[in-house]
């Protein structure tokens, strides 16, 4: 058995551990970095773009991240988050297109408007509650509404068309959102990082076990799954970031952080466009509102994706269940996880959540033909024959105990350390990959104080992400002009392709403080 050290291993190839990856070297390009995936391809599973269910995720358009209180209220502030953590990752994707760690952008984002559709008088009635709430605030103040099928039928054609009767109807607009292909974006970071000294991306391996040293530093256990070979691999920081294989992993880990957690695996499903007529009349998000006991990934939404430079259409993710953690996983996962501190939190959760049970027996049961009729409340000319069936990836989403001790379902990400600051890890699914970077930074944060507190990463983290140490949901002047200079650099606006050298520079002078 063959021993080898490095300062940082990233555990799975997808968009979370690339990101840290790419972070990490470019704040210190002295780093050793071993990256392992179980798989021979490199963001294969849930970062990949059929496997996603959903990309771009800013708040502009999904229901869910915007409840509604008992009051008629609308809570925003959800949504005033995810949408600040997307704009951190356009700010450092748009750094890595300008020094040439990414391609040209269309090769991984594209713009494509974000929209909200809805019907009946209580969903218009609630869009319009939020459209109200959210406009009001600088990071939605583009937001447009409308109630005109005129209106609407300009913003989206395809769903106005073969549309009868009187039933009201209400939408919203964003026009620069985007559709972000992570897969693309994952494998052209690892391409960035291979190009640099003293990294090693090691395919078809499988972490089998952590032991932690007196030096707080760790010793994994790697078998390489062709030549059934093993290695010691010596760690001084691991990050965990295999998607649903991540809650195993933090269990053989043993660090107390990681007691009591459990996970609650969602599968999915897409119709995905087999006419190329269609496809070129829709070249939006359409979001919808989610049935009663959908989980998050299951808001139903006629999607434009740009996959390899070619355009789709998906509707979905029709949700299912199974007890794989992974797509390519194993039907054990779910038991495997059972621990004497997660069992009875699990219990509660399976006694308490009968509105996710029955969503989920419900959409097993769907045929072709009915997934085509839900599809017929977007789309009311839909085809059975014009659409086929496609797998989507797992999501395990969180299970752990609330404040009063009992099992409680989350629909987030989480990111979890250990106290000493030696090995992190993310758990959870949406909005998952579009927050990738702000996941990331807190890791960087809480994993790496000393380091992040010395004069040369303050001086690189705020080259890279201008807005670090400022809040974008309470400054509107930077906000504007952040989002104008990603838009322009991403190509997500060409209406602001213009000179950008005053606010550039307005922009530095601001962030300097934050580097001092």
């Amino acid at each position: 058995m063959t021993t080898k050290s490095v300062d940082v291993l990233l555990v799975g190839a997808g968009a979370m551990s690339t990101t840290l990856g790419v972070m990490l070297k470019q704040l210190d390009p002295s780093l050793k970095i071993s990256m392992i995936e179980r798989l021979d391809h490199v963001a294969y599973e849930s970062t990949d773009a059929l496997n996603n269910a959903g990309t771009g995720h800013a708040a502009y358009c999904e229901l869910n991240y915007t409840p509604q209180a008992a009051d008629g209220s609308i809570n925003c502030d959800k949504a005033y988050a995810i949408n600040a953590a997307f704009e951190t990752s356009l700010q450092f994707w748009s750094y890595l297109v300008q020094t040439g760690a990414l391609p040209e952008p269309s090769q991984f984002i594209n713009p494509v408007p974000h929209q909200s559709f809805v019907w009946g008088d209580k969903n218009v009635e609630f869009l319009r509650k939020r459209y109200e709430a959210l406009s009001q605030h600088h990071q939605f103040e583009v937001m447009e509404y409308s109630e005109d099928p005129e209106t609407i039928k300009e913003w989206m054609p395809l769903i106005m068309k073969g549309r009868k009767g009187k039933e009201k109807i209400a939408a919203t607009r964003v026009r620069y959102g985007s559709d972000v292909n992570f897969g693309s974006l994952a494998r052209n970071m690892v391409k960035f990082l291979e190009a640099q000294p003293d990294f090693e991306l090691l395919l078809n391996n499988e972490v089998k076990d952590f032991y932690q040293n007196k030096d707080k530093s760790w010793s994994v256990t790697v078998k390489n799954t062709e030549s059934k070979e093993t290695q010691v691999i010596d760690s001084r920081f691991v990050f965990l970031g295999a998607g649903g294989g991540a809650l195993p992993l933090l269990q053989k880990t043993g660090i107390p952080e990681g007691n009591g957690y459990g996970g609650f695996p969602v599968s999915g499903q897409w119709l995905i466009c087999k006419n190329q007529k269609i496809v070129e009349e829709h070249a939006s998000k359409v979001y919808g509102a989610a049935p009663i006991g959908a989980p998050p990934m299951s808001v139903p939404h006629l999607d434009t994706r740009v996959i390899d430079g070619k355009k789709a259409l998906l509707f979905g993710p029709f949700a299912g269940f199974t007890t794989k953690f992974l797509k390519n996983g194993s039907v054990m996962d779910m038991f495997g996880s059972l621990t004497a501190t997660n069992l009875k939190p699990m219990l509660q959760v399976g006694a308490t959540s009968m509105d996710l049970t029955r969503y989920l027996i419900s959409e097993v049961m769907q045929t072709h033909g009915s997934r085509v009729m839900s599809l017929s409340n977007f789309y009311p000319d839909a085809r059975e024959e014009d659409w086929e069936i496609s797998h989507a990836g797992q999501r395990v989403q969180i299970i752990k105990k609330d404040e009063n001790g009992k099992g409680k379902l989350e629909f987030g990400t989480e990111v979890i350390t250990s106290s000493d600051g030696s090995l992190a890890a993310l758990l959870g699914a949406s909005p998952g990959a579009s927050t990738a970077v702000s996941a990331m930074l807190s890791i960087v944060e809480r994993c790496f104080p000393e380091e992040l507190n010395s004069a040369e990463w303050k001086q690189k983290i705020s080259t890279m992400i201008p807005s670090y140490g400022h809040n974008l949901t309470e400054d509107a002047n930077l906000l504007r002009t952040i989002r104008q200079q990603t838009l322009t650099t991403l190509g997500l606006d060409p209406s602001k392709k213009q000179q950008l050298q005053t606010d550039t520079d307005s922009l530095q002078e601001k962030t300097a403080e934050t580097a001092a």
